[in-house]
């Protein structure tokens, strides 16, 4: 602390909100925390046993890529200067000198037709060091996202090279065209804190990779029941909690917005939670964690594209259409369509990301608040309850997320197809008949010994001689798996 203070130090920047800062890095803490461990724990609990590790491997491998290519090029290709209407002109965000100077996001200059400036940059009162590990937070979760779709059969090296070719080539698309000052920026389409820029493409590009990747084994397809139920909760309760970073630090600063989006955050996903269990207590006559989890999650996302936008009681609302219509899509809409059928989606990311995100880009431009869009929009507007040019706002938001679906349809489809030609995109049939032993060379949880696996050969002949004496002991002994025996 005497260091921090010494009078002899360079003076502080006049430009530095201390308190801001602090938030934004708790912010950028709290959403970390939401990838690494959060969904790592809940992608290895909620999946058969076999696919323990590989799962959670996934997301890790994939929080950890991320950070590198975000600070080597694809911050600057999401938040610098412009390329395209769509795209940054990416470099490396690394540069002493670079991050110790005042945040801003060159791009959302607005201009006047004779070249001068109608309105000034996004600078918040932090350093750029600060805004580029806020935001590489948000890229980490997208990409994680995307696994979840694809988790049970990805080949891990094609997945490897999946994560930092759809980081540049789908997500800094989205993040620079609505965040970074691209077109749809500064035409009006509101994403709070990424809703589409986030939820709908993560929901659209998980869909179309477990497309091509292709379907899991018949077998873990009829029963994929999770390996650890109370580890899964844990892991969705670092999601949610890790929430309240994630909308309370979108508006760069510790100010009423923020203060409005964490309480209706949280709100919407207590809501959709218990409209998603009521539901399923209503047409299957009892409750399930899986259900309340997924309930939870559509809460969030459909809350997040206009978390600090929006009056509380409209939190609420949102919250009941994010915990049935999504709930409808899954149960009863997927079960009437082929096309939905024949793709694979583990974790039934379309629906609970994509479907919430476009539901919660509607209702924002049916709720979003005059007031409150003028304390932290660059274009105030208001959504269409409020009259006005509300009903423009809607078409925006609508015209916004089929911006983002379809580029990410594509792209991900080239890049899935790219990979293909080097690397298989799915495991080999006999990995994915073992599992994590295949693919990682390890298990989630030893039943035999001390961490030892059970090795047959090895122990043959004690097993054999085990066997001979429980059969003449016990007439209703029958073998069980992995080395452990059970007796009826």
């Amino acid at each position: 602390m005497a260091g921090a203070y010494n009078a002899t130090l360079t003076k502080v920047p006049e430009w530095l909100n201390k308190g801001d800062n602090g938030w934004q890095l708790t912010a950028a803490t709290l959403v970390g925390l939401q990838s690494m461990p959060g969904l790592v724990i809940l992608y290895a609990s909620i999946v058969k046993k076999k696919w323990a590790v590989n799962s959670a491997f996934m997301a890790l491998y994939a929080f950890a890529a991320v950070l590198l290519c975000w600070v080597l090029l694809c911050y600057k290709m999401a938040f610098g200067d412009e390329l395209l209407p769509f795209w940054g002109r990416g470099g490396p965000a690394f540069d002493q000198g670079y991050l110790k100077d005042r945040a801003t996001i060159p791009s959302t200059v607005k201009k006047f037709g004779n070249g001068t400036i109608e309105r000034e940059a996004t600078t918040p009162l932090f350093p750029m060091a600060t805004l580029v590990y806020f935001q590489f937070t948000f890229a980490a979760i997208t990409t994680i996202l995307v696994a979840g779709s694809v988790l049970g059969r990805m080949n891990i090296k094609a997945w490897m090279a999946f994560v930092p070719l759809w980081l540049i080539f789908s997500y800094t698309v989205g993040a620079y065209s609505i965040w970074g000052g691209g077109f749809l920026y500064h035409w009006g389409v509101i994403d709070y804190s990424g809703g589409y820029v986030i939820h709908l493409s993560s929901g659209v590009a998980g869909f179309v990779a477990a497309y091509w990747v292709g379907p899991r084994p018949q077998a873990d397809r009829e029963r994929f029941p999770p390996n650890n139920v109370l580890l899964m909760l844990a892991g969705a309760g670092l999601l949610w909690m890790g929430w309240s970073g994630f909308n309370g630090g979108a508006p760069y600063a510790a100010n009423l917005t923020s203060s409005i989006a964490v309480l209706n955050t949280n709100l919407s996903a207590a809501t959709s939670l218990l409209v998603w269990t009521t539901l399923d207590v209503i047409f299957f006559g009892k409750p399930s964690v899986i259900g309340a989890i997924q309930g939870m999650v559509t809460g969030l996302a459909g809350v997040t594209p206009g978390a600090g936008l929006i009056q509380t009681w409209a939190a609420i609302i949102i919250g009941i259409f994010s915990g049935s219509v999504p709930w409808a899509s899954m149960m009863i809409l997927h079960k009437k369509s082929r096309l939905l059928q024949q793709v694979d989606d583990t974790l039934a990311v379309f629906y609970t990301h994509a479907v919430a995100g476009i539901l919660g880009g509607t209702m924002t431009g049916l709720f979003a608040h005059p007031d409150l869009c003028e304390l932290s929009l660059p274009n105030p507007t208001n959504g269409a309850f409020y009259g006005g040019n509300g009903g423009k706002q809607l078409l925006k938001q609508w015209a916004g997320a089929a911006f983002i679906a379809v580029w990410n349809l594509v792209s991900t489809t080239l890049i899935l197809l790219a990979i293909k030609m080097f690397i298989p995109l799915r495991m080999a049939e006999e990995e994915l008949g073992i599992g994590d032993d295949a693919a990682h060379g390890e298990e989630a949880y030893a039943l035999w010994g001390d961490g030892e696996k059970f090795d047959a050969t090895r122990h043959a002949t004690q097993m054999q001689q085990f066997e001979r004496d429980q059969e003449a002991a016990h007439p209703s002994y029958v073998h069980g798996a992995r080395g452990v025996t059970i007796v009826l």
